[in-house]
């Protein structure tokens, strides 16, 4: 790459992750706070500390409690995951405490703070993973989390990890409703969140046993330009040799292709499994320390 397009995808970065970490700061301060909504993670502990002892704001405990953090994952991670994590978590932290000096915001209904509350905090992390970077606390934890654990998606991760921080909460705020709404909050944003990360038109894999496979690949290649794998079975009951066609494809195209297969075959047997990810031509590309 250019030293020039890099230093332009460098300011991008830094600049969806400034949008996203106003937008998580947005979030906590009028969906959470106002409504005594546990939350997950430093943030959730900063809540504690904050109830406590009221003088001391959100923002600053957070920026506290993350320096041994980030110092904990400098080697693991590497220079500039820490470097823009630590940007992340300055500015989210940062806003929240701005925001909550110039603008106090009233309580709502619960089940519309925890739903939007939810749907605004996986939207900003998923943003701010995206671009290689952590808000800190937990999702640092998270992120150290995933070199071992790389097959769990982001979102469950955090969420095992934000769930011990809710109930803690609950018990600091003595509210048992507190924790349950941040637990349907905490489910909304694991869901938003891997939507974001990993892409909300989810993809499928198709297994297609036909005698008419050679049409049914032809179909599929010519028509909705997706690869086919003939894969070499064997029917278990008969004997007889099989081929069986697998073929990963977008979620809008399963009713496409089965009603092609079907039309050419109506016999043909077909299985469609939910695929978790899927790299390569068509789909997302791979990228080094990927999520």
């Amino acid at each position: 790459m250019k030293p020039k397009s890099k230093a332009l995808n460098l300011i991008w970065s830094y600049f969806i992750i400034t949008v996203a970490s106003a937008i998580y700061a947005l979030g906590f301060n009028w969906c959470y706070k106002p409504n005594d909504i546990a939350f997950g993670g430093i943030t959730g502990v900063g809540q504690i500390i904050n109830a406590i002892l009221p003088w001391a704001p959100i923002g600053t405990i957070v920026i506290i409690l993350n320096i041994p953090l980030f110092i904990l994952g400098w080697k693991l991670l590497g220079g500039h995951l820490l470097v823009s994590s630590l940007f992340a978590m300055a500015v989210s932290s940062v806003f929240i405490d701005v925001i909550d000096y110039f603008w106090t915001f009233p309580p709502m209904e619960p089940l519309l703070a925890c739903i939007f509350g939810g749907l605004l905090m996986g939207v900003s992390l998923g943003f701010v993973f995206l671009r290689g970077a952590t808000t800190g606390g937990t999702d640092l934890i998270a992120r150290l989390l995933k070199l071992k654990l790389s097959w769990l998606p982001m979102g469950k991760l955090l969420m095992a990890i934000d769930l011990i921080v809710i109930v803690a909460v609950a018990l600091a705020f003595q509210n048992l409703y507190s924790a349950l709404y941040g637990l349907v909050a905490l489910y909304i944003s694991t869901i938003v969140m891997d939507g974001v990360l990993y892409g909300l038109d989810n993809a499928k894999v198709a297994y297609i046993i036909s005698d008419e496979y050679k049409r049914i690949a032809d179909a599929i290649v010519h028509d909705l330009d997706r690869g086919v794998t003939i894969l070499h079975g064997e029917g278990a009951y008969s004997g007889a040799e099989k081929k069986v066609l697998m073929c990963a494809f977008k979620q809008r195209q399963i009713v496409t292709i089965k009603h092609m297969v079907k039309e050419i075959d109506p016999d043909a047997f077909i299985i469609v499994c939910e695929a978790h990810e899927v790299l390569g031509d068509g789909f997302r590309e791979y990228k080094q320390n990927d999520i």
